[in-house]
């Protein structure tokens, strides 16, 4: 593919040369802990992340003053200074990490928080803002020993609470569960996918959060982009069970609203049923497109939610996988993958002055995957060696073009 417009040929090897001072030296293993000791000493010193060239809009809620970059990454037991140069490099603003509470607290008041203090502690290092996603409860959390969300939200608002008191100031934005409109993200059972309960969660996470870090983003948990199944609530009829949720109650307990567009394999610029994909599938419904964003916006507005800002905390296309329900993803070349994001980025940033974030889905799975050829890893920006695959150097070339434009 044809180098970006957006950069000089001496900006590409300046990035070039940056790039590749970051991809040398072995990679590690990257396994979360099932069951971590408690952990009673004190955590790292690191100074808080601090930018004074991207000021936050105060008030309710909290707005970022235009659209920033990152990515979702597995930061536990890899080489983790590898991963955030190369994020520095590519530009990227944020990380969003997924905490799972079952690995972190158990039982209960007792906190193994382990890799999770050094993980804040280097991205603040390295100038890259956190936003943690928070999963899974602690089998002892619920009757059924399972890991949905927990019998007794006090139990999430107690977890939450520690997580901020220790983190203050060094976690910017905190994810309040995620693509809670599918089963496995619940425990297992499509009868517990229950947006009421979603929002109490949320209310009680909020009230937690806002005492002790007012400047901390709290996000709803993105959902993913799905129409009605046996595993699944669509997505557009679950946004408006929360937002109708005791007479809107949701908005006064969020900064922003999280989303994952979906796209399978059609190109950004195509949505159902005006502008339809290539097909044969994941054709005729707009659940199947990045665009899909705009019908979120569209209810969005009719309950009042338009000072609100969108996180889309997930996105990105597939390429070569083996994983059953994500066959689309080899019609993508990795050339045709880099194409899509940096089309994707471009068209946000000209028409959705309501988006606030975008993290690319995802950093280096890749790298920290069994299975190269898992559906997580071929979302992935680099390769199993930690190099770059075209859509990193296309986010790369895009992201450092729009910094020196907006002088930051």
């Amino acid at each position: 593919m044809p180098k970006s417009r957006w950069l000089s040929a001496a900006m590409v090897c300046l990035l070039a040369v940056n790039l590749l001072a970051a991809c040398g030296g072995d990679s590690a293993p990257t396994t979360q802990p099932t069951n971590p000791e408690a952990a009673t000493a004190t955590p790292e010193t690191a100074a808080p992340t601090t930018d004074s060239n991207l000021p936050v809009t105060t008030g309710n809620p909290l707005q970022l003053p235009y659209l920033q970059y990152g990515a979702a990454a597995q930061l536990y037991y890899t080489d983790r200074n590898r991963a955030l140069t190369l994020m520095n490099n590519a530009g990227f603003d944020w990380v969003r990490q997924q905490i799972q509470w079952k690995d972190i607290e158990g039982p209960k008041g007792n906190f193994g928080w382990g890799e999770l203090d050094a993980i804040v502690a280097d991205a603040n290092a390295k100038n890259i803002k956190v936003l943690l996603s928070i999963v899974r409860s602690p089998s002892w959390a619920r009757a059924d020993g399972t890991n949905g969300m927990p019998d007794n939200i006090k139990d999430f608002g107690d977890f939450v609470e520690a997580l901020v008191v220790r983190y203050k100031g060094k976690v910017q934005a905190y994810e309040i569960w995620n693509e809670q409109n599918l089963d496995h993200e619940n425990g297992g059972s499509r009868d517990s996918i229950d947006a009421t309960k979603y929002v109490d969660l949320l209310v009680e996470a909020y009230n937690r959060i806002k005492p002790i870090d007012p400047e901390a983003f709290v996000i709803s948990g993105a959902l993913t982009s799905t129409g009605d199944s046996p595993a699944a609530i669509d997505d557009m009829t679950y946004f408006e069970q929360m937002f109708s949720y005791k007479d809107g109650i949701f908005k006064d307990h969020i900064d922003g609203v999280g989303f994952h567009p979906s796209p399978s394999y059609n190109p950004p610029a195509t949505l159902w049923p005006d502008q339809p994909g290539p097909g044969p599938g994941w054709l005729e419904s707009p659940t199947h497109y990045f665009r899909h964003i705009e019908n979120l916006k569209i209810l969005m507005d009719k309950y009042g939610m338009q000072d609100y800002q969108v996180w889309v905390t997930e996105f990105g296309w597939a390429t070569q996988n083996t994983s059953p329900g994500y066959e689309y993803g080899n019609e993508i070349s990795f050339e045709q993958q880099g194409q899509y994001v940096l089309d994707a980025l471009q068209m946000t940033r000209r028409d959705y002055p309501w988006v606030a974030t975008m993290f690319v889905w995802n950093l280096n799975f890749a790298v920290t995957s069994p299975d190269p050829l898992d559906q997580t890893a071929s979302f992935g920006i680099l390769n199993p060696d930690w190099s770059p695959r075209p859509v990193f150097e296309k986010i790369q070339g895009f992201v450092n073009a729009v910094k020196t434009e907006e002088g930051r």
